[in-house]
């Protein structure tokens, strides 16, 4: 086995890891008793869901199924008293005379039955996706609310997808819940009829359907922890599958050749989830067919328990064929409690992986505080640190500098000193570790993040490219006052205005190829339109990272030339690589391993021969050390140096 296929292995490894202590805390919780336990619970929790849904849905069908398992009892009461009739003594005409009432009530009782069950399907079809659609919407409530450092976390995606998991089957639980209600209210009236008949068939009954009960709460439990195990395995499949077609990324899946390489891995994947469910399959058929077994065992003691009761004249005729339909319906309403009953316990497992989630938010909901801050007259940062969870190294550390509004900061050094992480602090979407970053007189940590949010535009490096019109992905669904007279003063300062103008329906394009209608932009037109969406947002902050990494010289220029008059009402804060851009700033500061190497102006940091800004000014701008274009004559002269040194190999020999 090659290096390359063992390190890939290990890393599929490391991937497919599951979070700590909970597949454990999952094997103990799941028994027969937890199983009794908690169903109650899990029904009150299923109607509940409904109720805050639908409540008068709910209420008809808890109605339905109440009149439903009356219907059922006064059924079997009613085939009691016409076998009774039937086979008692006198004319066969008197006998059909007797049985007449019951046989009327059997067959309205069983009509409206179906009416009741056709009514209670409904209701169950209708409420059930709207449940489901409200539990996921509730998972993305809790997501857009946690803290953006969630997502550095170890775990938080496989709880995320694990609450994803439970969300949809939200879509099972209430008629899983009435399919029990409705299992349980006929178990409740065919035993009633049963006791009457004779007493000591319901608990004989109740012994031969618990082996069932036992096996398919265990095979419940196997195939939750089962799919519990395979949330990493089904995530790394769906990045696949996401990388494989995305249009992003076609091009180098053809140019780098890397199709096999991709469709690889996620066969090997896909042979590992394969495997686990082979498992997971095997063991619970293993048990299903020893719980089989036994409740098929103790269902032939029931009846020959009957049959002897008949025999010995313990109990009528009559009664025995009564008993025969009861035995019938209570077996079908315990093998119905049993079915169902593990089918919502594995639903309130995921459900408890839902709620956990909506609890916590993973975790990592915002503890921060409540005031509303103005636009900022100044954001300064005191002896700020700050350490990524997965990481041990301080990504900054003893940071201390401050930009006023108006002003333009620029941040600049190598990949990895801190630039990005920086100005995530000081736009609030990080939380210091240690030191302080302060909006005024006020410490991030104790203003309210959404308004805190609201008065920050930000240009990341990996801006968004949303499938919405070209004016909404402008506004952000934040339109101003002064409606697309504003979209448009933004566009001329970005230079999205040429954009706009060159879209079939202007500002009412849409922008998503994939869908009728819509068009697709370049790299540096998306880019634009970035901009454009943080220069019409009414913001006391703006953050550029890397904000022209795709334009033309053309359009830097216009971005540059416009980002003062832009500034007049903002802070600003630049970082970029390309120092010449950074003349436009007040001042720079160059960061190295996330501290503060060098402050002051683009003038000052160019004149300090021996610092790190003027070093890297003369790496951008210095071309001493690039070899030159090829000539014919040093074309020439390579050859001639070739064949010499090809003669002298072969002349030296072996």
């Amino acid at each position: 086995m090659s290096a390359a296929t063992t390190s890939a292995e290990s890393a599929d490894e490391e991937l497919q890891w599951l979070a700590d202590g909970r597949r454990i805390e999952a094997i103990e919780a799941i028994s027969v008793s937890a199983m009794a336990r908690r169903l109650p619970a899990l029904v009150v929790r299923a109607f509940r869901l409904g109720w805050g849904i639908d409540r008068a849905s709910v209420a008809l069908l808890l109605a339905c199924q109440a009149v439903s398992a009356v219907l059922g009892a006064a059924g079997l009461l009613a085939t009691t008293g016409t076998i009774s009739a039937l086979f008692g003594p006198g004319p066969v005409g008197d006998k059909l005379a007797h049985a007449a009432p019951s046989i009327l009530l059997i067959a309205t009782a069983a009509g409206a039955r179906s009416l009741l069950g056709i009514t209670i399907r409904t209701i169950t079809v209708h409420l059930s996706p709207r449940i489901s659609r409200a539990a996921e919407a509730a998972v993305l409530r809790a997501t857009v609310a946690a803290e953006l450092t969630a997502y550095d976390h170890a775990g938080y995606n496989d709880e995320l997808e694990a609450a994803d998991r439970g969300a949809e089957v939200c879509v099972d639980i209430v008629g899983e819940a009435q399919n029990l209600l409705a299992s349980l209210a006929s178990l409740v009236g065919a035993a009633g009829v049963l006791t009457v008949l004779h007493p000591a068939l319901l608990p004989l009954l109740v012994s031969a359907a618990l082996p069932q009960g036992i096996a398919s709460v265990h095979a419940a439990r196997v195939q939750f922890l089962a799919n519990r195990a395979a949330v990493g395995d089904r995530r790394i499949m769906a990045n696949l599958r996401w990388y494989i077609h995305l249009k992003r990324n076609a091009d180098q899946v053809r140019s780098d050749t890397m199709g096999g390489f991709l469709l690889d891995k996620y066969e090997q994947v896909g042979r590992r989830l394969d495997a686990t469910s082979r498992r997971a399959a095997m063991q619970s058929a293993r048990v299903s067919v020893i719980g089989a077994a036994a409740s098929g065992l103790g269902t032939a003691l029931v009846w020959a328990a009957m049959l002897w009761l008949v025999g010995t004249g313990r109990m009528s005729l009559p009664r025995g064929g009564a008993a025969v339909f009861a035995l019938g319906a209570v077996g079908t309403s315990l093998r119905g409690i049993v079915g169902y009953g593990a089918d919502l316990f594995r639903t309130g497992m995921y459900l408890d992986d839902w709620s956990s989630f909506l609890d916590t938010a993973g975790g990592h909901r915002p503890k921060r505080g409540t005031e509303t801050p103005p636009p900022p007259g100044r954001i300064s940062v005191e002896d700020l640190s700050y350490a990524y969870p997965a990481s041990e190294r301080k990504a900054l550390d003893g940071v201390n500098l401050h930009v006023d509004r108006g002003e333009i900061l620029a941040l600049v050094g190598e990949n990895g000193s801190g630039k990005t992480t920086l100005s995530k602090l000081l736009a609030g979407l990080y939380v210091p570790d240690g030191g302080s970053v302060r909006w005024d007189a006020r410490d991030t940590r104790d203003l309210d993040p959404h308004a805190l949010w609201r008065q920050v535009a930000v240009v990341p490096q990996d801006y968004a490219r949303w499938p919405l019109t070209c004016r909404e992905n402008i506004t952000l669904g934040q339109p101003t006052r002064d409606g697309d007279e504003a979209v448009m003063r933004a566009a001329e300062a970005s230079g999205a205005a040429d954009v706009v103008a060159k879209l079939r329906r202007g500002l009412s394009t849409l922008l998503a190829v994939e869908w009728m209608g819509g068009e697709e932009l370049s790299g540096g037109q998306w880019q634009r339109l970035a901009i454009a969406r943080a220069f019409h947002r009414e913001a006391g902050l703006l953050v550029l990272d890397e904000p022209t990494a795709a334009l033309d010289p053309r359009a830097e220029h216009r971005i540059f030339r416009n980002l003062r008059a832009v500034a007049r009402e903002r802070a600003v804060v630049l970082v970029t690589h390309r120092l010449t851009n950074v003349a436009v700033a007040d001042r720079i500061v160059v960061l190295e391993d996330g501290r503060v190497l060098q402050e002051g102006t683009f003038a000052e940091l160019v004149a300090d021969e021996g610092g790190r800004f003027r070093e890297l000014w003369d790496l951008q701008n210095e071309r001493t050390g690039v070899p030159a274009q090829r000539t014919p004559a040093a074309e020439e002269n390579a050859e001639e140096n070739a064949e010499g040194s090809a003669a002298e190999i072969e002349e030296a020999g072996p």
